[in-house]
This record gives structure tokens, C-alpha cells and sequence, in this order.
């Protein structure tokens, strides 16, 4: 489906705290952070704030650069980022081998399962999702904001001993 809506999110602005040699709190960052589009205008965006590799994190650890990758979890780590679906915009059925928490901050979203259910998630409401076969669907006129908070987890084990598997946008591994 093509969007017609002119509609366009503000982009985001990130502030970081961090010390001073002595430890007196200071602020280290404060910037407008653009989102990635690697499908385009039309397509999902992606804004990654920060990543961590491991838990516990480090408070002083270099900052990382984000600013043009798509939004994965490191195995054993931590990501905080946002995804903006546009009107009429899909991000196609995919798993990540994460725990998602995640707040539709604006718009609605469509969240599909690969079993065939649907549930609408709207501004203000909250989802967890636990390493599920998914897709995103904007089937409105105004773009969706959700805000996620990935935490690494292990690969989901069935009954019979199969392992899920991350899937990149449909597509399994190599």
C-alpha cells in the first residue's frame, strides 16, 4: 500500500548524562538524532539511542554509534530504540532472539503473529513480546511511534528440542 499522508513524526532528541573526572554528574550528549531509513521514506524507520553488549551494563563505556544500523539486540546486551511504521507501511514478519518491551507511543500499529492472529496496539498501550514470530502493520493514515526496550535472551527450545531461530525480516540465517 503507498501513503499519501504528508504527516512526518518529529525526530528525536537524545540527552546522555554522564561524570566529570571528579564525579559531579554532567550532561555528555544532547543532539537530534535522525532516523535510519533503509527502506526508504515509505518505509520503517529506526531511531537506536543506546546499546549495551552485556548485563550488568558499564556507565563508562564509550557511547556506541547507531546511527545507520537496523535495531538488534547484542545476544547478551541490551537496546533501546524507537520504530516509526508510516500510513500504509509494513515491517515484514520477523523474530528477534530478544524479550521486547515495547509502548506504542503514537498512531496504532497492527501486530501479526505467524500463526494468523491479530491484536490493534494503540498510543499509550504496552506490549511484551517474547521472541514471537511477528509483523507490524499501519493500516491508518498517521505514522506509529513505538518505543522498545530489547533485551538479549536465549533461543527458545520446543518440546521435540528444536531451537527457534532468528528471522531478519523473513528471511532465516545463513
Amino acid at each position: 500500500m503507498t501513503s499519501t499522508s504528508t504527516t512526518k513524526l518529529p525526530d528525536s532528541r537524545l540527552v546522555v548524562t554522564g561524570h566529570a573526572p571528579d564525579g559531579t554528574s554532567i550532561f555528555t550528549f544532547d543532539e537530534i538524532r535522525k532516523p535510519f531509513t533503509p527502506f526508504g521514506p515509505a518505509g520503517a524507520h529506526f531511531t537506536s539511542f543506546h546499546a549495551s553488549p552485556s548485563v550488568p551494563a558499564s556507565n563508562t563505556a564509550p557511547y556506541p554509534e547507531l546511527a545507520t544500523v537496523l535495531p538488534r539486540c547484542p545476544p547478551a546486551g541490551v537496546l533501546f530504540c524507537i520504530t516509526e511504521i508510516q500510513p500504509g507501511g509494513s515491517a515484514p514478519m520477523h523474530r528477534t532472539l530478544s524479550l521486547d518491551y515495547a509502548v506504542v507511543l503514537s498512531g496504532e500499529i497492527v501486530l501479526s503473529l505467524d500463526g494468523g492472529e491479530e491484536k490493534t496496539v494503540r498510543a499509550g498501550e504496552f506490549m511484551v513480546q517474547r521472541g514471537a514470530n511477528h509483523a507490524w502493520h499501519n493500516r491508518t493514515q498517521e505514522p506509529c511511534r513505538i518505543l522498545v526496550v530489547m533485551v538479549g535472551t536465549e533461543k527458545i527450545v520446543l518440546a521435540d528440542g528444536k531451537a527457534l531461530e532468528e528471522t531478519v525480516f523473513g528471511k532465516r540465517p545463513e
